[in-house]
């Protein structure tokens, strides 16, 4: 006992006086506040990781790039003679060949974010425990470098849209704002996937079969108005957040959609509510990354 008390009381001696300093113990984590300053200067970190790994997707093919076009613009073609020749998913859309273009396209990104920000930490492990950084980086960084793939592809996408008769028009502008709330909302999902799947590494599995089942649960290839009766079922499926995207950059693009206000309001909320809670629900775990 009494050569336990000068040890206990050394150690907190030297507690007192690191904390002093500023010194913390490996791996705890910072104050919300701290973390958030800490991850604004480290916006060019992000930028960089986003940029390489943009460029580096498809290097190791002959078309190189192009396949971030090639990919969605195929499968709408596919996807055009499934549902639009052979089922007749058309009722209730006049031009469903822009329909269909759009809904690829821009599920295809959301799709792709949500996969790559679910195993954004796991896929960086010798990463995370090499350097010490805000963890938010890594799933900020996979789901800017989608947007920074779907680029080029909305500039396919816009003039396909064209090219089936639609008339060109001052509402084309809320396209950005619309693909902006998308990739918000896309940041948000991914942090809490990436907390998730780091918690529990075999539900990372199912991360596909998720998205699967949100491509045929949020009117890619038909219209949910038209197939869906009106009421509570209904109400979920137009209003769930993968919809509520499609059918805001449908509305910028297709001259028969017009989103109205309730929409525009789901789709801010959806964005900026999911990631403020996926940021604090994945800062919580921060000091777990790289240890589990």
């Amino acid at each position: 006992m009494t050569s336990d008390g000068p040890t206990q009381d050394g150690s907190r001696e030297l507690a007192e006086l690191a904390t002093s300093y500023g010194l913390r113990p490996l791996g705890e984590r910072d104050k919300l506040s701290t973390y958030t300053r800490e991850l604004w200067r480290r916006r060019a970190f992000v930028w960089t990781l986003a940029s390489s790994r943009a460029y580096s997707r498809n290097q190791n093919n002959y078309l190189g790039q192009l396949w971030s076009v090639l990919n969605p613009l195929l499968l709408a073609i596919v996807y055009y003679l499934v549902f639009g020749v052979l089922l007749s998913t058309t009722a209730g859309v006049d031009n469903f060949a822009g329909f269909l273009v759009i809904g690829i396209f821009i599920f295809t990104f959301i799709g792709s974010s949500l996969q790559a920000g679910a195993n954004s930490v796991l896929s960086n492990t010798g990463l995370v425990r090499a350097l010490k950084f805000p963890r938010a980086v890594l799933p900020l960084s996979v789901t800017l470098a989608e947007l920074v793939t779907l680029l080029p592809a909305l500039g396919v996408m816009v003039v396909i849209v064209l090219f089936t008769g639609e008339p060109l028009s001052w509402q084309w502008l809320t396209l950005i704002p619309a693909v902006l709330l998308t990739q918000i909302f896309t940041s948000g999902a991914s942090f809490i996937l990436a907390r998730v799947v780091v918690s529990a590494r075999d539900l990372r599995n199912l991360i596909p079969v998720a998205i699967r089942l949100l491509r045929y649960v949020s009117g890619v290839f038909y219209s949910i108005a038209t197939y869906v009766d009106e009421g509570v079922l209904g109400a979920i499926m137009y209003y769930q957040p993968v919809a509520v995207y499609l059918n805001l950059v449908r509305s910028a693009l297709l001259e028969q959609f017009d989103a109205d206000l309730t929409l525009w309001i789901a789709g801010v909320a959806w964005a900026f509510v999911l990631l403020v809670v996926g940021y604090v629900v994945f800062w919580k775990a921060e000091e777990r990354y790289g240890r589990d």
